[in-house]
């Protein structure tokens, strides 16, 4: 009968193995959370760059409007208003044609050739955010 003796230094290097492994995917799902927060904190500064821009163009939107000129054009341009001796003009677009042809069919692309190390690597670093094949999301 043959007895098989585990050595003390494998047995250190399977806990030390295990541990790096744990302590690997205890900071999977925080790193995860790191990355979603600074995807919404620059989200919310492009959206915050134009809504800035948005009230810069209403103020000064509000201030033509304080103005005769501004005031007609918008009155000529909106309502069709005219001065007294002048004519006004409506151009109206013609209806589309029906002649239209017939609408291409869609192609299917190829199936996903990423590997699982690939998406592994994606979950990990956040690349497969938003990824179509993701049910969910």
């Amino acid at each position: 009968m043959k007895r098989y003796f585990i050595r003390p230094g494998g047995l250190l290097v399977a806990a030390l193995f295990l541990l790096i492994g744990a302590a690997f995917l205890t900071q999977v799902v925080p790193y995860r959370q790191i990355l979603d927060a600074n995807q919404n904190v620059a989200d919310a500064r492009q959206e915050l760059a134009r809504l800035e821009s948005e009230n810069s163009r209403l103020e000064a939107d509000v201030v033509a409007l304080g103005t005769e000129a501004e005031i007609e054009r918008l009155a000529r341009e909106k309502l069709g208003y005219v001065r007294p001796g002048e004519t006004a003009f409506v151009v109206v677009d013609p209806p589309p044609s029906d002649d239209a042809g017939p609408e291409a069919p869609v192609e299917a692309g190829p199936e996903d050739m990423r590997t699982w190390v690939d998406k592994i690597w994606d979950f990990v670093t956040g690349a497969d955010e938003g990824s179509p094949d993701e049910p969910g999301e």
